[in-house]
């Protein structure tokens, strides 16, 4: 084969390719504007002259947002423009997709029901020490520390744990001038003496254990007020503290918070007060029983959750900071309302809308709703879908599409903004 018949052949094979090309192009156009009949095919030119119907515009159908005011070849495929009648019902009110394709990209229909979403609440918590149990333990006079006993942050201590013992001078003078006046008789001055030991920071019951008996005692042990998480110690052997130093942090554990996580669509009906039940993964087959305690006043804005914190008793001990938890919540019993699947709801930014399949096979139409309350698989519709309607609940986004492409959401978004 010379130079000359490759040079033939090469162009034949680009001829070819150009009218598959064409043809190609040709048959998606009529497929798209519903011309599922390659026989039935008229040149756009012809139609427009002999539809009794106005024409819109024109368009391409491979470039449908852009439209133009008479027939002619499209700048962007050098191919015939497509009508766009005023009189097509179908356009107007949704699109059409050839049933094929439907049952090919495994679209799926849900009928409206009415109902009421369920009242259970599933959410995933976490343990937390109950904050109102916290009791800060202080120096109340100026002195040096003696002995620390064994104990760390983190410890579980009873109630009345020794923590530490203090050596304090100004309470050894005092004591001795109590004692003194008490032998004296002069119940008076005995009273005053009494009075000025409490106001130097000596309880109650350490000035009772005075009068039992005994001479002053320059030593005081410090203990802990109540049992609990001995959160922090910060006292060490040898150092000199003052009034008011924190000695020590101490949080009980007769009860625990559990913080979960509710999203925000979710927590209409949950009020303080409710009771809750929750299993933990650390006793399985044991369900603990709580209430909510208080509905955090501010929204997590990263995850649009709203923070439910619950209250366990926790006599025993056994349910610990940290540990996770599965709750259910009781929440309260709504109205009766249209219910549909949350995930047929598209939401565009301007709206919510939901495809509604017509009566006719392969004919949907874009609906604007206005959604209630939802529970994560079911969302209540308060207005725009009727009971018994049939609605798309996947494969909405190639409708959706389609949609678009007709312009049916543009002139429901301009209907919404005239409203």
């Amino acid at each position: 084969m010379n130079a000359k018949q490759a040079g033939l052949m090469g162009a034949a094979v680009i001829v070819l390719f150009a009218l598959g090309a064409g043809v190609g192009y040709r048959l998606a156009a009529n497929r798209i504007i519903g011309q599922d009949n390659p026989s039935s095919i008229t040149h756009p030119r012809v139609a427009a002259d002999a539809s009794p119907r106005a024409v819109l515009y024109w368009y391409d159908p491979m470039k449908p947002d852009q439209h133009f005011d008479k027939p002619g070849k499209s700048p962007f495929m050098d191919m015939e423009l497509v009508p766009m009648y005023g009189g097509d019902k179908a356009a107007e009110k949704g699109a059409r997709i050839d049933p094929r394709l439907t049952q090919n990209t495994g679209v799926r229909l849900a009928t409206v029901e009415r109902g009421r979403l369920a009242r259970k609440l599933e959410a995933v918590g976490m343990l937390a020490f109950d904050d109102r149990q916290v009791t800060v333990v202080q120096a109340r006079t100026g002195g040096l520390v003696e002995r620390v006993y064994a104990r760390a942050p983190n410890d579980v201590i009873p109630a009345g744990a020794s923590l530490a013992d203090v050596r304090v001078p100004d309470w050894y003078a005092a004591q001795s001038e109590y004692l003194a006046l008490r032998t004296s008789g002069d119940a008076a001055l005995a009273e005053a003496a009494r009075l000025r030991l409490l106001q130097l920071g000596m309880t109650d019951t350490q000035v009772a254990q005075l009068d039992k008996g005994g001479g002053p005692q320059a030593i005081i042990t410090v203990t802990a007020p109540q049992g609990g998480v001995l959160l922090e110690l910060g006292v060490r052997q040898g150092m000199t503290i003052l009034p008011g130093q924190t000695l020590a942090r101490i949080n009980g554990i007769g009860s625990v918070w559990l913080d979960a996580e509710v999203p925000e669509a979710q927590a209409a009906g949950l009020a303080v007060g409710q009771g809750v039940s929750a299993t933990f993964t650390t006793w399985p087959g044991r369900t603990f029983a709580g209430r909510i305690a208080v509905l955090l006043p501010a929204l997590e804005q990263d995850t649009r959750t709203l923070r439910v914190r619950m209250e366990w008793p926790n006599p025993d001990g056994i349910l610990r900071p940290g540990m996770y938890a599965q709750v259910s919540l009781q929440k309260a019993e709504g109205p009766e309302r249209l219910l549909i699947p949350t995930e047929a709801i598209i939401a565009t930014g301007k709206q919510n809308v939901v495809i509604v399949a017509g009566e006719e096979g392969g004919h949907f139409r874009p609906v604007k709703v206005t959604v209630g309350r939802e529970d994560g698989a079911k969302t209540e519709i308060l207005a725009g879908l009727q009971q018994g309607q049939q609605i798309v609940v996947s494969g909405q986004f190639l409708i959706d599409s389609e949609a678009s492409l007709k312009g049916v959401l543009t002139r429901m978004e301009k209907t919404g903004d005239q409203e």
